[in-house]
């Protein structure tokens, strides 16, 4: 695959992958943490921050391409 269609294609999934990902992250926590306390809070949203990155890494890597034999 051409690396520029790789980049667009890699670029549209990661856009659509934080717009999902927020929207089920903020309804997870409507639904489960509304009597919570602040803590609960905290840990879920400093966790449920952090977690997109792993998938984001392999559409990334992905967009990078094969590694150079040799």
């Amino acid at each position: 695959m051409v690396p520029r269609l790789r980049s667009f294609i890699g670029t549209i999934l990661i856009i659509v992958l934080v717009i999902v990902y927020a929207l089920a992250a903020t309804t997870i926590a409507t639904l489960l943490l509304a009597t919570s306390p602040w803590w609960v809070h905290f840990l879920y949203f400093l966790l449920s921050g952090l977690l997109w990155i792993l998938p984001a890494m392999l559409i990334i890597k992905w967009m990078a391409g094969p590694k150079p034999k040799g």
